[in-house]
């Protein structure tokens, strides 16, 4: 199912991910990857293996204040806790966006990517290197560095570090002092 945007096929991008907290690295990717297709749709999504700080609409409301600072009209945030190629496919999208920041996030993507071709190989996976500069950054190195009591503000924006220690001064901090 093609959209159709000025008569041309509008390319359609999927970008999905936890977002527990949205990061700079994330930031980096959404920005870049919105240049690369007609329209980029963030997916926020569950994950089982995670132990989320946020909630999915708490997320779903961080993802899309952070989109909307970085003024890009062509990038939208959508929830979806469902197979990942059924999204893309109901989202009408023909790319799946993955960042990458370090050999093992490959590893893991590629067998993702593989799978997801015999799901449906009409929808093609692009990898986008993270900029040097955030490779190091991860969601949950972020809520870790959070829950001990370090500073933050160099992996997200200050909006999302004050969700964080928001949240983190409901929960509590961990070790010792």
């Amino acid at each position: 199912m093609a959209n159709i945007l000025h008569g041309v096929a509008e390319r359609v991008g999927v970008y999905p991910g936890t977002f527990d907290p949205i990061t700079l690295g994330h930031a980096d990717i959404i920005r870049r990857g919105a240049k690369l297709v007609d329209r980029l749709i963030i997916g926020v999504t569950t994950n089982p293996s995670k132990n989320p700080l946020f909630t999915p609409e708490e997320r779903m409301a961080m993802v899309t204040r952070e989109v909307a600072a970085m003024g890009l009209d062509n990038v939208s945030v959508v929830g979806f806790n469902a197979l990942l190629m059924k999204f893309a496919e109901k989202q009408g999208a023909g790319v799946i966006l993955r960042g990458l920041r370090a050999v093992a996030d490959f590893e893991y993507e590629y067998q993702m990517a593989g799978m997801n071709q015999q799901l449906n190989a009409g929808i093609e996976t692009v990898f986008l290197m993270a900029d040097v500069s955030l490779q190091p950054i991860a969601s949950k190195l972020v809520k870790e560095i959070a829950l001990f009591g370090g500073e933050i503000a160099k992996f997200v924006s200050p909006a999302v570090r004050a969700d964080v220690m928001a949240r983190i001064d409901k929960v509590g901090r961990m070790g010792d002092d």
